[in-house]
């Protein structure tokens, strides 16, 4: 039976108090005031929304109605005109608000201990950091006081805290979530990101607080349907790094045993990556973040954590001209990713290289949290997307995690990828939640190199297409081999072939038909559970090309050949 709000309500009240953690916290409601919003939650009933008693919490960096935003600096703290965008999303979806939580300040940090609200407990190990900048969101999430939490995202806040505390940390593309009412950082590359238990909690929530807004002037139209969840293919390619010399031991094991379910894989180089994540924190993306803060950083500097203020006052010493140098490096980065993408369907890094004592930071606030960033810094700045997860624990019990990397707008073909690393981790999770196909969109059944992980895949992907199933035909076709791709012809009797069912908007059909030459196109197939769209060929276009039959399928061909 689905947990009602006022049971919710209660839940996360109790394990709140069984956390014992005030540093979690900014600004909490009150239990009656939680209760009285669960109670009148439980009154209207669900209505159609998707969050229905939902337990939230909000890095205090976003605006709330009714309570302070302090960014974690008191001096700061000023009360919203109202909800930001996103947040006003969550309440109409449903979701039960419970107040405010702790961030590294003004968001400025991977660490989770620049506040003066005090620093959230690790809950594995109260030695260890809690990760930043959005601290109290990962550990409320990881304490099970929420169902999810929004975090920012700039320079990995959502996704490093989320390996600390063992959940799912899902940054969005840059754009596709409103920045209204979001106190900045870095303005450009900046994100609200969602911290949840599973892939496909975080992914129901950023459906609810994803979309274009003529406020936020980097809000971004986006193609429709890039949430929509896809399965996971039996073959895709997978780009992976060479990692063991930047990450403590137990997270390179980690890593190399997330990337062992994949059988397709290269190895690429992070150099460029690399180069671009330092600039992170070492190139006009300071001086972004010192306009943020430019009134305080000049008349007030003294409200300012003192780590924070040696970082972001740094910024006003760049120059113009060495912006331009990185703005040119950047753009080379860019197209590297582009590149990467066009023949990989992902990425996947370890999320962070190591988890930091408390010790450690106290020694040196600046070192660790700059190692933090290795495989999360130059992810918004390539614009892409990232869903971290976990991946186990280390023998000293701390948790590890990866992260899945895909270019903008892929959160839901790459939340199959991560999911599967998750579930390969960690027993129980509910069902996965697979779309099925929408009114906007057409199945297109796929029998050659545009399936996954095959040469023209990347023009199905492109289009905004997602793998459902693999499926075969009924056994009525022959198989032809026709150079690099294969033609299949409807005859009386013949063999069933096997294929992969994609759903791609019903708008781009015809842009990809436009890529198929003759006498190869589309047509009905008759697959054993249905007719389907699907690649067909004209039987005198496979005159005197082989008939590989025999093989049942493209991808068996290959394999035979040589070429898989």
């Amino acid at each position: 039976m689905t947990r009602g709000p006022l049971a919710a309500a209660q839940a996360a009240l109790s394990a709140d108090r069984a956390a014992a953690d005030p540093a979690i916290w900014i600004t909490r409601l009150p239990d009656e005031a939680i209760l009285a919003q669960a109670q009148a939650l439980e009154r209207e009933g669900p209505r159609g929304r998707p969050l229905w008693g939902l337990t939230a919490v909000i890095k205090d960096n976003i605006d709330v109605a009714g309570l302070p935003t302090t960014a974690a600096c008191p001096e700061f703290s000023h009360m919203p005109a109202g909800s930001a965008a996103a947040v006003q999303r969550l309440i109409d979806a449903g979701a039960l608000i419970l107040g405010k939580v702790n961030l590294d300040q003004f968001a400025t940090g991977l660490v989770g201990v620049r506040s003066p609200y005090g620093v959230p407990r690790n809950v594995f190990n109260p030695a260890y950091v809690p990760g930043g900048s959005s601290s109290g969101s990962a550990i409320a999430v990881a304490a099970g006081i929420a169902d999810f939490a929004l975090g920012t995202d700039t320079a990995g806040s959502g996704r490093v805290p989320a390996m600390f505390g063992n959940i799912v940390g899902l940054k969005p593309t840059v754009g596709s979530v409103s920045a209204a009412g979001m106190v900045p950082a870095c303005r450009s590359v900046d994100t609200i990101s969602v911290f949840a238990k599973t892939v496909d909690a975080a992914l129901a929530v950023e459906r609810v607080i994803a979309g274009f807004d003529r406020t936020d002037p980097y809000s971004r139209q986006a193609p429709a349907g890039f949430m929509r969840r896809a399965a996971l293919p039996a073959d895709l390619r997978i780009a992976v790094a060479e990692v063991a010399t930047l990450c403590d031991p137990p997270v390179a094991d980690a890593y190399r045993r997330a990337t062992a379910l994949f059988r397709t894989t290269e190895t690429v180089d992070l150099g460029p990556f690399l180069a671009v994540a330092r600039l992170l924190y070492d190139g006009p993306w300071v001086a972004e973040r010192t306009a943020a803060l430019r009134a305080i950083v000049v008349e007030q500097p003294e409200i300012m954590h003192p780590v924070t203020r040696a970082i972001v006052a740094g910024g006003l010493t760049r120059k113009t001209v060495d912006a331009f140098d990185a703005f040119h490096q950047l753009a080379q980065a860019r197209r590297i990713a582009s590149e990467l993408f066009a023949r990989c369907e992902a990425l996947i890094l370890p999320t962070a290289p190591f988890t930091p004592t408390l010790a450690a930071l106290q020694a040196d606030p600046i070192g660790p949290n700059s190692r933090l960033g290795t495989f999360t810094n130059f992810v918004n700045l390539c614009d892409l997307a990232a869903i971290a997860v976990p991946a186990g624990f280390g023998p000293d019990g701390l948790p590890v995690g990866v992260t899945v990397i895909g270019p903008a707008w892929s959160e839901g073909r790459i939340a199959a990828i991560a999911d599967a690393i998750h579930r390969h981790c960690v027993d129980g999770l509910p069902p996965a939640v697979i779309d099925p196909v929408q009114s906007d969109e057409t199945a297109l059944f796929c029998i050659g190199a545009h399936m996954a992980g095959l040469p023209l895949n990347p023009q199905v992907t492109a289009l905004g297409g997602r793998f459902l199933r693999a499926a075969r035909t009924l056994p009525i076709y022959r198989l032809h081999a026709m150079g690099n791709r294969p033609g299949m012809v409807r005859v009386a009797s013949g063999v069933s072939v096997a294929g992969e069912v994609w759903a791609l908007p019903t708008a781009a059909i015809g842009a990809l038909l436009a890529q198929v030459p003759a006498p190869l196109g589309f047509g009905q197939a008759l697959l054993e559970d249905g007719p389907c769209l699907g690649f067909v060929a004209e039987a005198l276009g496979v005159e005197g090309t082989p008939d590989i039959s025999s093989y049942g399928g493209w991808r068996a061909w290959l394999a035979r050949e040589g070429h898989a």
